[in-house]
């Protein structure tokens, strides 16, 4: 399996360095639309930038949005490990008590067991 890993890694960085090579032609990055000519701000970088940044920028998005997606799942499973821990702690309060009483009902002559019903008691 890592090896695997480590020939996807290989590919993707010499694609991602082939890309590099083949984008280093300068570009102007301005967020101005308004005024195309003569924006306030403008970036002169190399179009490779522009294209790894957008990239990094989809790769964090889509990690926060996956993320956010899963919160809801994961509250209602802490929840739910609360409550299955709140009802094993009940059984074992509810046994222990059981148990006292069936000591308690032996120490003192009677059978601990239930009665047998009253059709079977003949």
């Amino acid at each position: 399996m890592r090896i695997i890993k480590a020939l996807i890694l290989v590919v993707v960085a010499v694609l991602l360095v082939a890309l590099a090579v083949a984008n280093r032609q300068t570009v102007m990055f301005s967020l101005d639309p308004f005024e195309p000519a003569a924006p306030a701000v403008v970036l002169t970088v190399p179009l490779y930038w522009i294209v790894f940044a957008a990239l990094a920028l989809g790769v964090i998005a889509g990690g926060l949005f996956a993320g956010l997606r899963t919160f809801a799942a994961r509250r209602a499973a802490r929840r739910e490990t609360r409550e299955a821990a709140f009802w094993k702690a009940e059984a074992e309060r509810l046994r222990a008590r059981v148990d006292a009483q069936a000591t308690t009902a032996s120490v003192a002559g009677s059978p601990a067991s239930l009665p047998a019903p009253a059709s079977r008691a003949a």
